[in-house]
């Protein structure tokens, strides 16, 4: 993977070369890799029809030249390096088949290698983008304060440690500090994962990166633009991609050992018949029938049938896996993470219960405050707003109050919305923790509106489902409040909490737990996880909400954001893992059987093709039988999993 550079405040397209900024048909090997399967569809179709030799012949040659030439370029490099890989292996086994008439056996060969190597580039080019846009969270410019007491506009990259900055209502902060003076409510989303903004005031950190609120602030910056919280994410992100580009597919991991094998193997078949009289031309012949028999193609077939059919069985049912490597490895996973906010909660506030305090009705409080609240830009406002039904008034004189709310003149009334506080255990109706408005008119509480955001329905479930599949506990690495994360981990069934953590604690967590010998599965949504999505064995993301970031460093996006998905996806890895093995031991079966009778006796050319090529027709036969697997039910939902609560039935405790 190219490597980026972690400054935020560089020029974007300084940022990766342009070859990261291709995706898709912009890749030159996405363009060779299908040029390649047109051209081995064109010589395979003028084949069948009958037309002259040289007719289909072409089509075929062209086809190893499109899709072959950078494997073959890549093998020579290898080769330089003193390595040898399957690559090169799987040229040379194309071209001996083309030498004895089976140009089609090799034209097969490159377009399946031509088109796994271009799938992996659009998977790497797309995590390098999102990286990119990560950057564009840290704003450019900030205000800075002379001692003077003046201001002037600077770059973040030429503010250090000790500068104080002005930071007004609506901006991003432009460096990692401590608040001087003022007080305003900070949306920290992006980087801790809360989903209700933070109240800042004198002695408190705010982050790069986060949106200050209502109020001004004044920052003592802590931290460089090269060492803040949004360059870490950055770095961490590259760094841990990188490491798990060395996770590779069984056949990946034995490559050298094969390679050479077969090579080896191929000049003494060669050789040793020469040594003893034989005639070059028939010494040549079973060399190559050695060759195309000992080719891996029916290995191949093994291991990506199984997973690839796995793969769009997943996808039918909204879970999107993004290649072959990550279906197997899956199946593996002795440990399950989650992220809180957006992940095991829906991740937007909504109301849940309003309470009169006086003569006025709950409606009646409700429109009050969304009538005020229409004016906020704030989540708690808008969750008001959002849950109010009532025709809402205009608004005078409205004014916001910066961390505790805000007030305006509702058809001549003084209407004030403000903060009362968290409620631990929130309402006996949700059992949600919850964050408490107070409405107040013309100076008299009228009402107390309760904010939640609320736990998944099926949290609970799928986090036993996955107990009972890894053997073990999961646990819960988030950026918010430890009562609130504790809240939530006791209403889900989560033993173990890991609260108030910054991104790169979340990634320190895992790879702790990896160290330590299990093998991670982690699920989140937001920014702020994407270092740990990475550091983990398997990154799983939530599609629905899911940032740009999550969802291009993921492994995984479930689009429809049901949690039941994870224990399904692993159940069917593991499907997918004795397919594969089952296939390996049928191809090595039939190439040993081959392989021997070259060896031992004379193996007709005919009948050598038509074993090789039978038993890869067997393997991916065999492995496309997971295209329809019962670990999911007819509705979509994971056979195992228990039912999820109607739609209808949630409205209702909520109302």
């Amino acid at each position: 993977m190219t490597a980026l550079r972690t400054d935020p405040t560089a020029d974007r397209k300084a940022i990766a070369p342009p070859s990261i900024l291709r995706t898709g048909w912009r890749l030159p090997e996405v363009r060779w890799a299908s040029i390649a399967l047109v051209l081995f569809l064109v010589g395979w179709g003028l084949q069948l029809a009958g037309t002259p030799a040289w007719m289909w012949w072409t089509a075929y040659l062209v086809c190893y030249a499109t899709g072959g030439w950078e494997p073959a370029l890549a093998g020579l490099r290898a080769l330089r390096e003193r390595t040898l890989d399957v690559d090169l292996l799987m040229i040379v086994a194309a071209i001996a088949a083309a030498a004895i008439g089976q140009v089609f056996d090799g034209a097969l060969l490159i377009v399946i290698f031509a088109t796994s190597g271009a799938l992996e580039v659009v998977v790497t080019q797309r995590t390098a983008q999102s990286v990119t846009a990560l950057l564009g969270l840290a704003p450019e410019q900030a205000t800075r304060l002379d001692p003077d007491g003046s201001t002037h506009t600077v770059e973040c990259a030429d503010l250090v440690v000790g500068d104080r900055i002005l930071v007004r209502p609506g901006e991003r902060v432009g460096a990692d500090g401590v608040v001087i003076d003022g007080y305003s409510e900070v949306d920290q989303q992006a980087v801790t994962g809360e989903s209700v903004p933070v109240a800042r005031g004198v002695g408190d950190e705010v982050l790069s990166g986060t949106v200050n609120g209502t109020g001004a602030l004044t920052v003592r910056v802590e931290r460089a633009a090269s060492e803040s919280v949004i360059a870490r994410i950055v770095a961490l992100v590259e760094e841990a991609s990188q490491s798990k580009a060395a996770t590779q597919l069984f056949i990946d991991r034995v490559e050298q050992v094969y390679s050479f094998t077969v090579v080896a193997a191929t000049l003494l078949v060669l050789g040793i018949p020469l040594l003893f009289g034989s005639p070059f031309e028939e010494a040549l012949l079973r060399a190559i029938v050695f060759m195309i028999v000992a080719s891996p193609c029916a290995v191949v077939l093994s291991t990506m049938p199984p997973l690839l059919a796995s793969i769009a069985n997943a996808g039918r049912h909204g879970v999107l896996v993004k290649s072959a490597a990550v279906m197997e490895s899956i199946g593996r996973t002795t440990l399950v993470a989650f992220d809180k906010t957006g992940t095991l909660t829906e991740g937007r506030p909504e109301v849940a219960a309003i309470r009169s305090l006086g003569e006025r009705s709950p409606a009646e409080i409700l429109a009050a405050a969304a009538a005020v609240e229409r004016l906020s830009e704030h989540p708690l406002g808008r969750a008001i707003v959002d849950a109010a039904d009532t025709p809402i008034g205009a608004v005078d004189d409205f004014r916001a109050m910066p961390g505790r709310g805000v007030t305006g003149l509702v058809d001549g009334r003084r209407v004030t919305v403000e903060r009362a506080g968290d409620q631990a255990n929130g309402t006996p109706e949700n059992g949600d923790h919850a964050t408490v408005v107070r409405v107040t008119i013309d100076g008299r509480a009228e009402g107390l509106i309760e904010l939640v955001d609320r736990v998944r329905d099926e949290a609970a479930g799928a986090v036993r489902d996955l107990a009972d599949i890894t053997a073990g506990p999961t646990i819960m690495v988030t950026g918010d409040h430890t009562t609130t994360a504790r809240m939530v981990a006791e209403r889900t069934g989560i033993a173990e909490v890991h609260a108030e953590l910054l991104p790169e604690d979340k990634a320190t967590v895992v790879a702790d737990r990896r160290r330590a010998g299990e093998i991670v599965l982690l699920v989140g949504d937001g920014i702020n996880d994407a270092p740990a999505l990475v550091t983990a064995d398997t990154g799983v993301a939530m599609g629905g909400r899911g940032s740009d970031l999550a969802l291009d460093t993921a492994d995984v996006i479930m689009v429809r954001d049901d949690l039941h998905a994870i224990a399904a996806l692993i159940r069917l890895s593991r499907k997918a893992r004795r397919y594969v093995i089952a296939n390996l031991t049928i191809a090595a079966t039939v190439i040993v059987t081959l392989v021997t009778w070259d060896l031992v006796g004379t193996l007709p050319l005919p009948l050598a093709v038509a074993g090789h090529e039978g038993s890869t027709v067997v393997v991916a036969l065999n492995g496309a039988r997971l295209l329809r697997s019962s670990v999911w039910s007819p509705s979509g939902q994971p056979a195992a999993s228990a039912p999820r609560r109607s739609d209808s039935a949630a409205r209702s405790r909520s109302a």
